[in-house]
């Protein structure tokens, strides 16, 4: 039996390090968890970094721990883990693969626009990508029936499908720039259908709000239409620069002859650019908004404002939300 020692006081390792009030502080923590170098770090690392946290939770770690090591420890935890359940996330649905993943993927949209039927396969893997980020970083709370996962996965697929293809036709005689950028609009026509698909139930049941000391106050589906427009606002912010600026860069570029030379890289080179881009917009895009949403009391259900007010008078000025990812 090895000796542990107690945490050093004062020190909680579900704190975050950055203020999270602040846009800054918020960027700093996602730069944090979702560092795609993470992807590469083997799965028995990612367990004993789980069980380091979970006795480090208890009050106790070996002896010599570093608060430095313990950083670390949280980090690949938060990378690797669901926040609500603790379960192993797959890792294609990990924040910390969204980089990698995504340059992949919207580097092949955006080299593979011309053709419908190129248009068409890479617009369905990019909502089955999608789909699987969005069901792995669920919110454990109100859970979702894999019913549910097929019609949100069907409905966003053929939204892409239907504005990629769609507006593939109507460009055809319009400057060569638009054509470029029919993937983004069909992007971020899908994240409006896809995403509050996948928590319906949080529309149609609400969203456990809180007071500002985490007590519950009751369900608001007002408080789940807020916080899902955000994470919507999110993912397409996190889309947009790679896939408004980067055809701009790539229409310009292609006009050089060297370029008309080496054609064959054209694709490679768009999936390095649009890794540039991720590589700072997943965080920055995360970071837009608190993770911890509130809502004044005033905006609330007229129902469950007169409970709270009932219950509480004017005690709770904001009520607080989780708003998911």
């Amino acid at each position: 039996h090895t000796e542990m020692a107690t945490v050093p006081l004062g020190f909680n390792i579900d704190a975050p390090r950055w203020d999270q009030s602040t846009f800054v502080g918020r960027l700093k923590h996602f730069f944090n968890i979702t560092d795609p170098r993470t992807v590469l770090v083997p799965e028995e690392e990612l367990d004993r970094a789980k069980a380091l946290v979970e006795s480090c939770r208890a009050g106790l770690v070996p002896p010599g721990s570093t608060q430095e090591q313990l950083h670390y420890a949280k980090k690949l935890y938060d990378s690797a883990f669901h926040p609500d359940s603790g379960d192993k996330m797959n890792l294609i649905g990990r924040m910390s693969f969204q980089v990698p993943g995504g340059m992949a993927l919207t580097g092949c949209m955006l080299q593979f626009y011309r053709t419908v039927p190129a248009v068409v396969f890479w617009q369905w893997v990019n909502q089955s990508f999608n789909a699987i980020v969005n069901y792995t970083n669920r919110n454990a709370a109100s859970p979702i029936s894999l019913r549910q996962i097929g019609v949100a996965y069907v409905t966003a697929t053929t939204t892409a499908l239907a504005t990629a293809v769609g507006l593939n036709l109507y460009t055809k005689r319009a400057p060569p720039l638009l054509a470029r950028w029919v993937p983004f609009a069909a992007v971020a026509a899908a994240n409006c259908v896809n995403i509050p698909m996948m928590r319906q139930q949080e529309l149609i049941n609400g969203i456990t709000v809180t007071d500002g000391d985490n007590n519950e106050l009751g369900h608001s589906r007002r408080a789940a239409v807020k916080g899902i427009a955000q994470v919507v606002v999110s993912r397409i912010t996190m889309a947009a620069p790679g896939m408004i600026i980067l055809p701009i860069i790539m229409e310009r570029l292609e006009k050089f002859p060297f370029m008309q030379r080496i054609r064959v890289l054209h694709g490679p080179l768009q999936v390095l650019f649009c890794g540039g881009f991720l590589l700072f917009m997943v965080p920055a895009a995360c970071a837009l908004f608190p993770q911890r949403c509130s809502l004044a009391l005033a905006d609330l259900e007229p129902e469950l404002r007169d409970s709270i007010m009932a219950k509480y008078g004017d005690k709770v000025p904001y009520v607080y939300f989780n708003k998911g990812l």
